[in-house]
């Protein structure tokens, strides 16, 4: 068995600590939950949900969809991916999907095909409807 402090060790890693849970070559099938930093090197087939970030490598196929507050992927995704604070899609990535979050990035070489809604942050936008708003009633002003 492992000593008290290295099984210690072991339950108690830190969530923002870069590490591998599915490597390349590991294949995957089911739904994948998890909180924390998720990175995937291998291929998954099934859902995944993360509460916090999920980084998809360049050697990765995942045949499904993602929901997760931030997504990295330089790897070939066939599903819909949302993400509740952005997506970044890097080259040579592949999405065959829809797309759903605040912010998108795609880098040049990256293909996707599918839809996309990505609105801007939402306070970003709040403060363009209230900007909104004041300009016609500032107009209406000036034309009486």
């Amino acid at each position: 068995m492992w000593p008290r402090s290295t099984k210690e060790k072991w339950q108690t890693l830190d969530a923002d600590q870069g590490f591998t849970f599915l490597g390349k070559g590991a294949r995957f099938k089911g739904t994948l939950t998890f909180e924390g930093t998720v990175r995937i090197d291998g291929r998954l087939v099934g859902e995944i949900n993360i509460k916090g970030s999920v980084i998809i490598g360049e050697h990765a196929t995942i045949d499904g969809d993602i929901h997760a507050d931030v997504v990295t992927s330089a790897g070939k995704i066939t599903g819909n991916v949302v993400a509740s604070q952005k997506v970044k899609l890097l080259a040579p990535g592949a999405l065959i999907g829809t797309i759903k979050a605040p912010l998108l990035s795609l880098q040049e070489g990256v293909t996707f095909n599918g839809n996309c809604e990505a609105d801007g942050r939402p306070g970003i936008r709040a403060l363009e409807e209230v900007r909104g708003a004041a300009v016609p009633s500032a107009r209406a002003r000036g034309a009486s």
